[in-house]
């Protein structure tokens, strides 16, 4: 599987107390790929569209970097169902990780895939307070984005691919809260330039 899949499969002043006041604490990294219009996914959600730049291409580099320092991944429903659907059927990509797939769906949870109808930045906060390394949250929007309003994500590494979608599935929403950032890496491989920011 390509690094396109797997990053999918990977705003006034916040003056909020820190909920992560202890320095021990795991960091929270949305670790996703966007169009340069800031969409995710098409209007039907799909992503086929990440596909018009395998034509150079071997795994880069980062992803290895970037996973080695993750034991947990959490998604939505819709991300986890495009993965075991369509993206990757036949093997969870996210083997070896403790995944958590947010749904109202009552479902048993199989190998290290729990479900779960908690709130996702109610769970973030509790996870983040628990042993382990970073929490990768991979997707969708609506999980990224209420995750964004409580400014409870450390990083972003943001892989912009050069397409211009025109509509769909937008990253960012409204929000009457401003998130500062700083810059702290950004590289360019295979066309994608990656962008890496973390909290002020």
């Amino acid at each position: 599987m390509g690094l396109r899949k797997k990053i999918f499969i990977t705003l006034k002043t916040v003056h909020c107390v820190n909920y992560k006041e202890k320095t021990d604490m795991r960091t929270v990294v949305l670790y996703i790929a966007i169009s340069l219009d800031g969409y995710i996914a098409d209007v039907n959600g799909g992503v086929d569209w990440l596909d018009a730049q395998q034509e150079q291409t071997e795994e880069t580099k980062s992803y290895d970097a970037f996973i080695k320092d993750v034991d947990t991944v959490l998604m939505g429903w819709n991300t986890y169902h495009q993965v075991t659907t369509e993206l990757s059927p036949t093997q969870w990509v996210y083997a070896g990780l403790t995944s958590y797939v947010i749904t109202h769906r009552k479902l048993p949870a199989t190998d290290n895939i729990f479900f779960t109808d908690e709130n996702p930045c109610t769970l973030v906060k509790r996870l983040a307070q628990e042993r382990g390394k970073a929490i990768w949250i991979c997707g969708g929007a609506k999980i990224a984005q209420q995750l964004m309003r409580e400014n409870l994500i450390d990083r972003y590494h943001i892989c912009v691919i050069p397409t211009i979608l025109g509509n769909g599935i937008p990253l960012f929403a409204p929000t009457e809260n401003r998130i500062d950032l700083r810059l702290v890496n950004t590289r360019t491989e295979n066309r994608i330039t990656e962008l890496v920011y973390e909290r002020r």
